[in-house]
C-alpha cells in the first residue's frame, strides 16, 4: 500500500468529477436525460453534497482500486500501458457489466453509449494520471 502515489490516486478520482462535467453536462446532458427517462429541470431527488459526496467516495475508491491493479500488475513506466489497461478496465469489465444490467432493465442502447463511454474514458484517464506519476 505504501508503493502508491496518493497524490495521483486523489487527482485521478478528480479527473472523474471534470471528466463527468464536461460529459453529462454540454456535451450528453439533453441526450442522457432524455434516455434515462430524467426531468432535468425537476429538483434533484437528494441534496447535491450527498450525491457528490458519494460519487466522490466512489471515484475514490475506483482510482485507489485501479492504482492497486497497476501495480499488482507490475505495469512499468511505459505510460501507454497504463493506459491501455484503463480502456480495457472501463470497456471489459465496467462497460460490460452495464451492458448486462441495461439489458434486463430494457434501457436504452444510446444510454449504454452514453454511460459506458464516460467510464471508459474515467479509466484511460485513471491510467493517464496514475501512469504518468509513476
Amino acid at each position: 500500500m505504501h508503493a502508491l502515489n496518493w497524490l495521483a490516486i486523489v487527482a485521478a478520482a478528480v479527473s472523474a468529477f471534470v471528466l463527468g462535467g464536461l460529459w453529462y453536462g454540454p456535451l450528453f446532458k439533453n441526450a442522457w436525460c432524455r434516455e434515462a427517462g430524467v426531468d432535468p429541470s425537476a429538483p434533484p431527488k437528494s441534496h447535491p453534497a450527498k450525491t457528490f459526496g458519494i460519487a466522490f467516495v466512489a471515484a475514490l475508491i475506483a482510482a485507489y482500486g485501479f492504482a492497486m491493479l497497476l501495480h499488482l500488475m507490475n505495469i512499468g513506466p511505459e505510460l501507454w500501458k497504463s493506459v491501455h489497461t484503463g480502456v480495457m478496465v472501463g470497456f471489459f469489465y465496467v462497460a460490460m457489466s452495464f451492458g448486462i444490467n441495461y439489458a434486463f432493465a430494457g434501457r436504452s442502447f444510446k444510454l449504454w453509449l452514453i454511460d459506458a463511454g464516460y467510464h471508459i474514458l474515467q479509466f484511460a484517464l485513471y491510467g493517464l494520471i496514475i501512469g504518468a506519476w509513476h
